[in-house]
Order: structure tokens, then C-alpha cells, then sequence
């Protein structure tokens, strides 16, 4: 489980480079077409926020793999070891079950609704479930990674 979700995890990093490249040369044409060109494209701002949606959510999904996700540590500052473990694993269990119950059985009805309904953007003409896509993916590598996180601290506890 750990070398899936090392390897997810750097799959993830380099996808969000690149996404984030992608967003940079929207914008940049976006300017460029708009002042020097003075005949905007209407695609690219766009597709600036269809990225940045992604960026968004699959960075969540990074962000938590790192740990790097904002937290208060009032309580954990005054438990022993033991206590810090087992409220690790609590929180890592609560956003679990949140990962599972809003973003992918949530998210999913959401892509499956806008599929369903034949939805599409209006600029670029994209299925907006395409979007909405990221949504049951970040939660599945969120979950991914609770697991991932749950077995290892239970494995330093035995081990």
C-alpha cells in the first residue's frame, strides 16, 4: 500500500506541474491575445478555471498526502505519545469517512447528474461532468492516503 501511495503521490505532483503550466500558458495567451492581438479568445479564461478547479482539488489531495494541510494543535500539544497517535488515527479516519461520503459518493452523483443531463460548457463545449470529475477522484486519492496513513501508524505501534 505504501509504494501505491508514494508513487500515486508523485503521479499527483508531476500532474499538478504540469496542470499549472497549462493554466500559466491560458492566461499569458489569454493577455497576449486580448491587448496585442486586441481579438480575445474566449476559450482560454475558460479553461483558466476549468485548471485552477483542477489544481484545486487534486492539490487538496497532494496537500494532504503531505501533510500540509492547515491544523490547530491545541489538543495534541497536551496528550502523551500514545494520545497523539490514537487522535491521529481519529483524524485520519474522520476525513475518511468525509472523503468517501461527500467527495466521491457526493462528487460521483454530481459528474453522473451533469453526464446525464448533457451539460457542456459554453466557451470550449466541454461536458462539464469533465470538470466535475476531479471532484470522485481527489476524494478517492484522499482516501487512498487516510488508508495509507492508518496502516502506517498502526504498523509503528506494533512494530
Amino acid at each position: 500500500m505504501k509504494n501505491i501511495a508514494i508513487t500515486l503521490s508523485k503521479l499527483l505532483q508531476f500532474m499538478l506541474v504540469a496542470l499549472m503550466a497549462a493554466m500559466v500558458v491560458s492566461v499569458v495567451w489569454q493577455v497576449l491575445s486580448r491587448y496585442l492581438f486586441v481579438v480575445p479568445a474566449a476559450w482560454t479564461e475558460e479553461l483558466a478555471r476549468f485548471l485552477l478547479i483542477w489544481i484545486g482539488m487534486l492539490g487538496a489531495a497532494y496537500a494532504y498526502r503531505q501533510g500540509s494541510h492547515l491544523g490547530i494543535d491545541l489538543l495534541a500539544s497536551k496528550l502523551g505519545d500514545k494520545g497523539k497517535r490514537v487522535l491521529q488515527a481519529s483524524i485520519h479516519v474522520v476525513c475518511l469517512l468525509f472523503a468517501v461520503s461527500v467527495l466521491v459518493v457526493g462528487g460521483g452523483s454530481l459528474v453522473s447528474m451533469t453526464w446525464e443531463l448533457k451539460q457542456y460548457s459554453a466557451a470550449m463545449g466541454l461536458p462539464i461532468s469533465y470538470v466535475y470529475a476531479v471532484i470522485p477522484i481527489s476524494g478517492a486519492l484522499i482516501c487512498l492516503f487516510a488508508i495509507d496513513a492508518i496502516l502506517q501508524k498502526k504498523q509503528r505501534l506494533t512494530g
